[in-house]
């Protein structure tokens, strides 16, 4: 890195002094009080002279140019200039780098010297003598453009060129404002000078040129010299040398012309001249723009990198989630419009509850088990019992636009309005949704049905009348297996995975209990938004569901019946260090302690042997406590289970819900059905396997229930492995 400029002696050996303390010229002194008027109505009239058609019949009074003078937005002192936003896993470590435009706003203390005398030099060399008009700058260019019968060459200063970015700025994404800043009218400039004066007035020069510095374009997605410096030099901007500083100041007259990636003999050729106006102002000394001028171009081009497309790991889903929850949130603006400006300004480092271990052991869970070539696709969610904190939002489809690599920008772990598609039926896994409902309403754990292979939907009541199956023919449900029959309490119920269990189970309590539970455990719509019906399907999970919202239901019966909205971010600080508020946590008691031990003591049954998930042990033989499921004509598979410290929901399925999942291969293994157990269920494991090691075993708080004293004949119970599906036939019926 070279030293800051050298003093540079005069012929009689004195220092010569920087050309920025002179003092205040009688130009300069020209432009305030009662010559105000004067000057701002002759540079108006010669810049149109200069840069446009003839103003013809347009009226110019001292009254119209002086009016709104002293309504300067203070947007031009301060402006809210748009910039990259970070965000951090909870470790701390770089998810994404998100912007609008890509920018770091910098102090004058933090900017290269050479690239701020750069700049003036090669833009308004004299910006340190003139005021916000430079007469001598403006005759001279009347001059010469005289001389060439052209209007090449311009008068505005570098105050003039800010304002004008200003408006630029302010204008974001509307082309229709933007295109306004633009325009090359009388009025406009002359709006833009009235500013320049005001802005000279009330902000030191160096201050100007700080923020000019800060919101110049330098071409290829780089605004302000920080993001310019990093994207060509890959360095930051204090440690320029001279020709690297005088490269980026020679881009703003025209980044396209002088793009030093496109055109480097344009480049070069335009750097040296800025080194000659260095050293012609005494800004380098004469070896040192030899120096700079015998030095290559030297770029170390780095790609713009911006949005959750560039985050790793598989965490551009979650990226994506953390955007439409600053998008979404009213914790970060009353409006719609308030929101979206938050997220454009930038400038934010979001610091996020998703934990890059055990993202990485879902992302490993789901990629290795399904292959991105697939049919299907493979989802999973993570959530911290007690807190609602997002540690993994894994799927196999990878983050992007381009589908001929299975690239998809649709986030299947959520609801729709976070992203995601429509969710999927969530099969036998809303079973304990049912159970949770009903010992809330004082059955007990022992609750008894006599249990037929196949029934109608019976009568049920609902929170706002009755529902009946009104079908011709009736319709019915039916267990996954014939032999599935007999006298069934809730733990063997809830292990097999018996249909027709649960459907007594909540005709007795009714659909308005199961409906007033969901909504409890976080499900208050299906997965698109739309409400949820009260129908006796309910209970065998018809109504579609995403993962995320599946994982907050596990993790409540692991938090001993504390429900907790899921969380994404934990804490957002400005550039400049500011709080910004975000949404605080709430959970609120779902259901009693007791229910809460009686429904771990029942799910954890579903691990061990003759339970639908018995092959599901982690390999520490921690308990473990879950439900596998799988949905109407195999088109979507899950397990979602738990330990004290994680709740985990996995599912599997066609990416649009359409894939019937018999006779198929996945990831190379061929399937004649899939279920719960075998699909979903191996991913799951492998997810907790990976991100519990090394983690303390805990224990479950569990409930003391026996056994049932009678059983069904083992003769007639057939196998359990698939009894997981939810009914063949949706049912129909009004409600009253």
């Amino acid at each position: 890195m070279e030293s800051n400029p050298s003093p540079i002696r005069n012929s009689s050996g004195d220092h010569a002094a920087d050309p920025r303390p002179l003092r205040r010229t009688p130009l300069r002194l020209a432009r305030s009080g009662a010559t105000f008027i004067g000057v701002s109505v002759v540079s108006g009239v010669l810049l149109a002279g200069l840069a446009l058609p003839v103003a013809g019949g347009i009226g110019l009074t001292a009254k119209s140019t002086a009016e709104g003078f002293d309504d300067i937005p203070d947007d031009f002192k301060t402006p809210p200039l748009t910039q990259a936003t970070q965000i951090f896993d909870a470790k701390g470590g770089l998810i994404a780098k998100v912007y609008e435009r890509d920018r770091t706003v910098l102090s004058a203390d933090q900017m290269s010297p050479y690239m701020r005398h750069a700049q003036v030099d090669i833009e308004d060399a004299r910006f340190y003598e003139h005021g916000a008009v430079d007469l001598k700058g403006v005759l001279r260019a009347l001059s010469k453009n005289a001389e060439s019968g052209t209007a090449a060459q311009g008068a505005s200063t570098l105050t003039q060129q800010y304002v004008k970015n200003v408006n630029v700025e302010k204008a974001g994404d509307n082309k229709g404002a933007v295109l306004e800043a633009q325009r090359k009218t009388l009025g406009r400039k002359i709006q833009e000078l009235k500013i320049a004066i005001k802005l000279e007035e009330d902000l030191p020069k160096d201050q100007i040129l700080t923020n000019y510095l800060n919101i110049t374009y330098y071409g290829n997605g780089a605004y302000g010299v920080e993001a310019a410096s990093q994207r060509y030099f890959s360095k930051d901007n204090k440690d320029l040398t001279i020709a690297e500083a005088a490269t980026l100041a020679g881009l703003v007259q025209n980044p396209s012309q002088y793009d030093p990636k496109l055109h480097p003999q344009a480049a070069q050729k335009r750097r040296d001249t800025v080194i000659d106006k260095m050293l012609e102002n005494r800004h380098i000394t004469a070896d040192q723009a030899k120096e700079a001028k015998a030095a290559p171009l030297g770029l170390k081009y780095k790609e713009p990198q911006n949005g959750c497309i560039t985050a790793k790991a598989g965490m551009g889903f979650f990226c994506d989630y953390v955007r439409n929850v600053v998008k979404q949130d009213p914790a970060f603006g009353k409006s719609a419009e308030d929101r979206k400006k938050l997220w454009n300004t930038g400038g934010l480092n979001i610091h996020t509850t998703l934990d890059p271990d055990k993202q990485a052991a879902a992302q490993n869970a789901v990629s290795s088990n399904v292959a991105v070539t697939d049919t299907v696709s493979a989802a999973a969610s993570m959530v911290e019992p007690g807190t609602g904190k997002i540690l993994a939002m894994a799927q196999t489809r990878p983050y992007g636009l381009v589908q001929e690599k299975n690239q998809t920008v649709v986030n299947l772990n959520v609801d729709t309005a976070m992203g995601g598609g429509n969710g999927f039926q969530p099969g036998s896994t809303f079973k304990p949704v049912v159970a949770a409902a009903a010992l809330e309403a004082g059955l007990p754990p022992v609750q008894e049905y006599s249990t037929p292979n196949k029934i109608e939907y019976p009568t049920m009541k609902t929170c706002e009348g009755t529902w009946r199956n009104e079908a011709r023919p009736r319709t019915m449900v039916p267990n996954e297996s014939a032999s599935e029959k007999g006298t069934y309490q809730l733990k063997e119920a809830m292990a097999r995975s018996v249909n027709t269990y649960f459907v007594l189970m909540e005709q007795e309590i009714g659909l308005c209990a199961v409906k007033q539970m969901a909504n409890k455990l976080g499900i208050t719509t299906k997965a698109s938004g739309k409400p949820l019906e009260e129908v006796p399907a309910m209970a065998l999970g018809v109504e579609e569901m995403s993962p995320l919202t599946m994982a907050g239901v596990y993790a409540t019966f692991a938090a001993e019946g504390t429900h907790c909205d899921p969380i994404a971010i934990t804490k957002i600080t400005t550039v400049d260090g500011k709080d910004v508020p975000v949404p605080a946590g709430h959970c609120e008691r779902a259901f009693s302690e007791t229910t809460a031990q009686e429904m771990n003591t029942v799910l954890n049954g579903v691990t061990k042997d003759g339970g639908t998930g018995s092959a599901l042990h982690l390999e520490d033989n921690r308990q473990i406590a879950g439900k596998t499921g799988t949905s109407d004509h195999k088109r979507a598979a899950w397990f979602d289970g738990y330990t004290p410290q994680l709740a985990t929901a996995v599912w599997l399925g066609g990416p649009a819900g359409g894939v019937e999942m018999r006779n198929i291969t996945i990831n190379g293994e061929p399937h004649t059905e899939v279920f719960g157990a075998d699909g979903p269920g191996p991913i799951w494991r492998d997810a907790m396997n990976g991100a519990l090691r090394g983690t303390p075993k805990q224990s479950l708080p569990m409930a003391d229930i026996p056994d049932p004293v009678s059983k069904p004949d083992p003769s007639t119970t057939g196998s359990t492995t698939g009894s997981t599906d939810a009914p063949s036939t949706t049912p129909s019926g009004s409600q009253h």
